[in-house]
């Protein structure tokens, strides 16, 4: 198992790493259609975004967080 303080880096990997699967996923298949090549074209295309993405979640995910805590309400008991 992983320690548990490594949670949130393990988070943003996983997170990252579908997110650009998905988006590059739908990019190459705008651009090329479905055709033979397109399972290498967007291998390729999601390994070169997940290396921007997930810096980007690490370097993002606090900002998006302390913007939600100010847009939530607190609940009061």
């Amino acid at each position: 198992m992983i320690p548990q303080k490594y949670g949130p880096m393990l988070f943003g990997l996983i997170l990252s790493g579908l997110m650009s699967l998905l988006v590059s996923g739908i990019s190459t298949f705008r651009a090329v259609g479905l055709s033979p090549a397109m399972a290498g074209l967007w291998a390729g295309s999601w390994l070169a975004a997940w290396c921007f993405a997930f810096p980007a979640v690490l370097l993002v995910a606090p900002v998006a967080q302390k913007v939600v805590r100010l847009l939530v309400a607190e609940d009061h008991v």
